[in-house]
């Protein structure tokens, strides 16, 4: 069907390759690049001895347009996985623009001075990607990504209208490690230290981080204390579900957890402005991050499983109705296919099928979407296929305090 390079050899950059391998009639042609030569020849000689598939190499630096444009014209791709730092969204996006490729990602851009998570300027490319007859798909992972396809199906099965959105993210996995996070560290830490938001009445509520929790019951896992959070699918979720009166955001965080971002924010760890450090300046956050465990370090020893799902409630045929959607993960599952935890499995699995259903032609239409605008039972399918089967509950009791 095509050509992929996907960009970015972390867990969710391993997981995407080996993927990818696995359909060969999908993906006749795979490169992987990133800034570090030896960890994109690692994944690669990994995925050939599992699959048998010989995957090309190469070093790019993706916040370098013309260094991402020559490496382009040097492989010739059809699709661009970019599953790099959100910093580097707008450069590859600029770069597929300029040699004429469709694009996909899995998380939204953020600028690197400031903790801002807003689709604004993605959505900004609407018209150029048009022109140029190209599609960039945005955020396709899990969420943002399956969850905004669980909340499209939904609607498209279970409601006339979706009133309230909860959607409830828990990790109840252990590897063991006194603090690690489970997805980049300098991203998964800037986006819990800011403020948090929810939609409500039409309008964003700002609350202090994680001021707001409470214990939510996970399939299969039990109650697990979660916490209020922004998250991205948010923001697009309600531009185009305008019927939703309510949209929130919940993650577990273990209390291990919350001390030790508690006391590396206190000393300042946390901050992302440059501080002087033996005559240059230093990040503290992107100090932290070089001696925290990498997310595709941890794979190993992980045992338990994540639970990620969207609990709705609306109006059907003029009555009320409860819905839950949601996929279970093992980490175990994931490393013994992939080599990683389950978070980059259940991050990398959607991209695949995004990258599949854009090449196949399914999900092909010039311009930039968000994944709630495509049709998704193609996608849903495939989740079933391909590692994360999804299962649901109609009138369900659902946890939340909803309004009458």
């Amino acid at each position: 069907m095509g050509k992929v390079l996907i960009i970015g050899a972390g867990g969710v950059g391993t997981v995407v390759v080996k993927k990818c391998a696995q359909l060969p009639e999908v993906f006749t042609d795979i490169m992987l690049a990133s800034r570090t030569l030896s960890k994109v020849e690692r994944i690669a000689q990994d995925t050939e001895k599992r699959f048998g598939v010989k995957i090309k190499t190469a070093q790019v630096d993706a916040d370098n347009v013309q260094a991402l444009v020559q490496l382009f014209n040097s492989f010739q791709p059809d699709l661009v996985i970019n599953v790099a730092l959100p910093y580097q969204d707008l450069p590859i996006m600029d770069a597929c623009l300029e040699y004429g490729v469709h694009y996909l990602d899995t998380a939204n851009y953020e600028p690197k001075e400031e903790a801002k998570f807003e689709y604004s300027w993605q959505w900004a490319y609407q018209d150029r990607f048009k022109q140029k007859g190209l599609m960039a798909l945005l955020g396709c992972g899990f969420d943002p990504g399956a969850t905004q396809a669980f909340t499209a199906h939904a609607a498209k099965h279970h409601f006339d209208e979706i009133h309230y959105l909860d959607i409830v993210d828990c990790n109840a996995g252990d590897h063991g490690k006194a603090f690690a996070t489970n997805f980049n560290p300098e991203i998964n830490i800037r986006e819990i230290t800011q403020k948090g938001k929810y939609w409500e009445g039409g309008q964003w509520i700002e609350i202090e981080p994680m001021s707001i929790h409470k214990p939510i019951d996970y399939p299969g896992i039990g109650p697990k204390e979660s916490y209020l959070l922004f998250h991205e699918e948010l923001e697009s979720l309600v531009k185009h579900f305008p019927t939703i009166k309510r949209a929130r955001f919940w993650m577990t965080f273990g209390q291990a957890y919350i001390t030790h971002l508690q006391v590396l924010q206190n000393v300042g760890m946390t901050r992302i402005d440059p501080v002087r450090f033996q005559g240059q300046d230093i990040i503290p956050l992107e100090f932290l991050k070089a001696v925290l465990p990498a997310p595709d370090e941890l794979g190993e020893n992980y045992t338990g499983e994540t639970s990620i799902g969207c609990q709705i409630k609306g109006i059907k045929d003029g009555k009320d109705k409860t819905y839950f959607v949601w996929n279970n993960c093992s980490h175990e599952a994931a490393y013994k296919e992939t080599g990683a935890q389950g978070v980059s499995y259940t991050t990398g699995v959607p991209a695949m099928i995004g990258a599949a259903l854009m090449l196949k032609g399914i999900w092909m239409k010039p311009g930039v979407y968000n994944v709630e605008q495509l049709d998704p039972d193609p996608f849903m399918d495939m989740m079933n296929k391909h590692g994360l089967p999804w299962h649901e509950k109609t009138g369900v009791d659902l946890p939340h305090e909803y309004p009458n």
